[in-house]
């Protein structure tokens, strides 16, 4: 009877541990509109769940000296970002002294184009004249800042801040005004 509840207790304890490392955990995230991060996977403090994700995935994720990066799977409205349809990311970003907006398909690799355009600084950025931007993402060329997504099904946008407050205290769009992201309309 021991030896059974023993084999449970490793079949259950190895499935849970693989299904955080696989699908991620809400341990420490911090959401704001679409956009979610987790302040504290670059430092010390990171949790075990987080860490085995980063391990698997292979990535190297910012300090919190460095900055912050929030990912976006979904437009506001909760619709997954399709490349087939027009997305637009409009607003402005939390303080930064530099930050990066780029495209990345589901498994984390930069998307196809043949214009090798992946994303936006914020030094390259074209912006209205009130200091907020807008970007539109489309399988074909639009006017203004476009990001081409290749028609891919499904993509995600990461936005790093470098050198900004916004981290482990955040939790409001008042502490950190997040650009929204809109799905504009699909062929």
């Amino acid at each position: 009877m021991a030896l059974l509840i023993l084999l449970v207790a490793t079949v259950v304890g190895l499935g849970a541990t693989w299904m955080t490392a696989t699908r991620g955990t809400d341990l420490g995230t911090l959401t704001i509109g679409a956009w979610t991060a987790r302040p504290r996977i670059g430092t010390t403090d990171i949790n075990p769940y987080a860490r085995a994700t980063v391990v698997r995935s292979g990535e190297l994720p910012l300090g919190t000296g460095d900055g912050i990066a929030f990912i976006a799977t979904a437009d506001d409205a909760k619709r997954p970002l399709d490349g087939r349809c027009d997305v637009v990311v409009n607003g402005i970003t939390p303080p930064a002294r530099f930050w990066t907006l780029t495209v990345y398909d589901t498994n984390g690799h930069l998307v196809a184009n043949t214009l090798q355009r992946y994303g936006f600084t914020s030094e390259e950025i074209v912006r209205n004249i009130d200091g907020s931007f807008s970007v539109r993402l489309a399988a074909r060329a639009r006017a203004g800042n476009w990001l081409p997504t290749g028609g891919i099904e499904r993509y995600q946008l990461m936005l790093r801040l470098y050198d900004t407050p916004v981290g482990i205290a955040t939790r409001t769009q008042r502490d950190a005004p997040m650009p929204s992201i809109t799905t504009a309309g699909c062929p």
